[in-house]
């Protein structure tokens, strides 16, 4: 084990940060680029351009768990996280490379159709990064003791991955995005590739997770109880969709929503207190994921159809323009994101914990959803309000994870953080199914901010429905 490593030096902290670095800018290109490409090379409809986006919650379903759960079992390369990070890495920076290709691989094939080519390269992009996303969080909690060693460890890596996000963004605007995806390419390869050998992964979960096994599948089922009624609107509507099914009703629809009522207020209203850990853990996993999910709704609603609210509300800019307002809001997003974790929300957790931190900051988020809804008639404006919902996005990407892994034992890592994934690939479904639908049936399409409003108002009050345990308070 490096010194640095021993002593937990900021300079670690930051090697540590580097892979999930690399994966978050695969994932800000893919923000930046991928609907502005799909909708001005490609010509997609809006609707069509959700499908393509619906790849990657698809890829997340499986991907984050099977691989979560394998990392949490395999050993080689010197490590259990190591591995997946490496070969993620490599196939991400390759996916990556066949964007702004997808008229040569459709001719190469013999394919007249773009749609098909581009949900199979967006499902292979996301599938990429699925390989090495979850062990990219992982292993920070893998390497850092729980308390406030580990909550900078998650804050550093926002940092760290924020301010290359920032860069993501600034090369598509001052550039373009064909710049921006081939230095992403070579990026993520450099980052992936070269820093987990620099970290030394503990085996002695190895040797807990064998002599415990898990109870398996109905285990991970029952412990996503609160994402039932989403898991069914996913399984209904990916066939539909794909195959095209002429369906002149919503019962399906309905009895999603009710059932994801029930089960989540059900959920939110369930006591820890005075229960067996096991079970008080499982119930506090369970309160995480419910108000989880409804960020997410509002957050991946934002990032698919920012386009077409722009469109609408400043229709004098041409395609480029349009795409230069997206490259800067999401710049100044993910400039609040990343300075904000470090330097501010980490050691506001020190004084008001995890819990009460995040609340506010999603609070603050619906504020900005709703004012863009509002008065969000000018890019200034729009860039404005973008700060305001940075703080928001901020503890998303950062203070959530350690909260969730002080819910869950250090053996099962990695299936958890699988089954918390789904949390924010499931509703994102929504949003790329869904609202995609929806907002191509509305004339107004400034009704996208109204939307994440609603679901992050939502949030806010499952959030303020979590509880800290004051020893968990204490070790912050």
């Amino acid at each position: 084990m490096l010194p640095i490593q021993k002593r937990l030096s900021n300079f670690f902290y930051g090697i540590l940060s580097l892979p999930s670095t690399a994966l978050g800018f695969a994932l800000s290109v893919q923000i930046s680029a991928l609907s502005w490409l799909l909708s001005t090379k490609y010509e997609l409809a809006i609707d069509e351009i959700g499908l393509v986006w619906a790849a990657g919650p698809i890829a997340g379903i499986f991907g984050q768990i099977i691989f979560g759960v394998l990392s949490d079992r395999v050993w080689f390369w010197g490590g259990r996280r190591r591995p997946f990070i490496v070969i993620g890495g490599i196939l991400a920076a390759l996916s990556l490379l066949a964007l702004p290709n997808l008229e040569i691989i459709s001719s190469s094939l013999g394919l007249e159709g773009i749609l098909g080519v581009a949900i199979a390269v967006a499902l292979a992009l996301d599938l990429s990064i699925n390989v090495g996303f979850n062990p990219t969080r992982s292993i920070i909690a893998d390497v850092t003791p729980e308390g406030a060693e580990r909550t900078k460890g998650f804050t550093y890596m926002q940092t760290i991955s924020g301010t290359f996000g920032m860069m993501a963004y600034v090369i598509g605007a001052v550039l373009d995005k064909y710049w921006l995806i081939y230095i992403g390419a070579g990026l993520v390869l450099l980052f992936t590739v070269i820093p987990p050998f620099f970290i030394e992964e503990p085996r002695d979960f190895e040797e807990e997770a064998d002599k415990e096994e898990s109870g398996g599948w109905l285990e991970s089922l029952m412990a996503i109880r609160p994402l039932w009624g989403f898991l069914i609107y996913a399984l209904y509507r990916i066939p539909v969709r794909i195959f095209e099914w002429e369906i002149n009703n919503y019962y399906v629809e309905y009895l999603c929503v009710g059932l994801t009522a029930f089960l989540v207020i059900q959920t939110l209203s369930q006591k820890e207190e005075g229960k067996p850990l096991a079970v008080a853990s499982r119930i506090g996993f369970q309160k995480i994921l419910a108000a989880h999910s409804f960020t997410w709704i509002g957050v991946q609603t934002m990032f698919i159809y920012m386009f077409a609210f722009l469109q609408y509300r400043l229709p004098d800019l041409d395609n480029d323009g349009v795409g230069r307002v997206i490259d800067i809001s999401f710049l100044v997003l993910n400039g609040i994101a990343a300075f904000l974790p470090a330097f501010l929300l980490e050691p506001l957790t020190r004084k008001i914990g995890r819990v009460r931190t995040h609340l506010i900051c999603v609070g603050i988020m619906t504020i900005g959803y709703l004012g863009l809804w509002l008065i969000g008639t000018s890019a200034n404006m729009i860039y404005l309000l973008m700060v305001v919902i940075g703080i928001g996005w901020a503890a998303t990407i950062s203070l959530v994870f350690a909260i969730m892994s002080q819910k869950v034992e250090a053996k099962k890592m990695g299936l958890y953080m699988g089954l918390f994934n789904l949390s924010v690939v499931l509703p994102q479904l929504v949003a790329s199914l869904g609202i995609g639908e929806f907002l191509k049936e509305a004339d107004d399409k400034s009704l996208t901010f109204l939307i994440c409003a609603v679901c992050l108002g939502v949030s806010t009050l499952a959030w303020s429905l979590v509880k800290e345990n004051e020893e968990e308070v204490a070790e912050i």
